[in-house]
């Protein structure tokens, strides 16, 4: 069964870290959209929701012109000895950024939903604006945040085309469970690709349930 488990514990691994990371930078991008009022925050939007729409492959090719060992950033890394082709940190950037949209767009939402009275009132309480944030703001968004969260999870979780293109198909090492599910079927191990889809199946669905039920009605609509 390692054939299994090693796989499943680099995918939450890998899932994991991209989560925190989305969890701080998309909060973040999202509070700044919410907030920003200019003719071009339409674009930087759509901008940032691309990896939602781009094929997995075409990040892939990004991901590998920026961090490969010739690109933009990677031959800079590789100075300090830095190198996250074929690396389990490789598999995170790509998920990270896969996901990246998830949380953006329903923490979006959910600032956006916020009645801007009770922060005004915070305001004239004398409340400074970083207190009016931790205090009033993110305690309202957190439910359409820990919606989004959970998605960006059960979306890196499942990332395949950006991940075999950067991280590749090391077994204990950059080998996920999708990609793990895929070799298999290649190999013709059905019963082992049957578990790893029914594990990966079950996880998302009872990630969706959740965030379904945290995610108001009004947030839908806006995602």
């Amino acid at each position: 069964m390692d054939n299994v488990w090693i796989p499943l514990a680099l995918s939450l691994k890998v899932a994991g870290w991209a989560t925190l990371l989305n969890l701080f930078f998309g909060v973040a991008a999202a509070y700044g959209l919410a907030r920003w009022r200019s003719p071009a925050r339409d674009l930087v939007d759509s901008i940032l929701t691309l990896p939602l729409v781009l094929p997995p492959t075409v990040l892939g090719y990004y991901l590998l012109v920026v961090f490969g060992r010739r690109g933009i950033v990677g031959e800079w890394l590789q100075k300090w000895g830095i190198e996250l082709v074929f690396t389990w940190q490789g598999a995170v950037i790509a998920s990270t950024i896969v996901a990246f949209p998830l949380v953006l767009k329903s923490a979006r939402a959910a600032f956006e939903d916020i009645d801007p009275q009770l922060q005004n009132a915070a305001r004239v309480l004398g409340i400074s604006e970083v207190a009016v944030f931790f205090r009033v703001t993110l305690p309202l968004a957190s439910k359409g945040i820990m919606a989004g969260v959970l998605l960006s999870f059960a979306r890196a979780f499942g990332e395949f085309g950006a991940t075999l293109m950067i991280a590749g198909n090391l077994p204990g090492r950059t080998q996920t469970l999708s990609i793990a599910i895929y070799e298999a079927v290649q190999a013709g191990d059905d019963n082992t690709a049957a578990i790893m889809v029914l594990i990966t199946s079950v996880t998302c669905v009872l990630l969706l349930l959740i965030a379904g039920r945290l995610l108001p009605k009004s947030h839908r609509r806006k995602f």
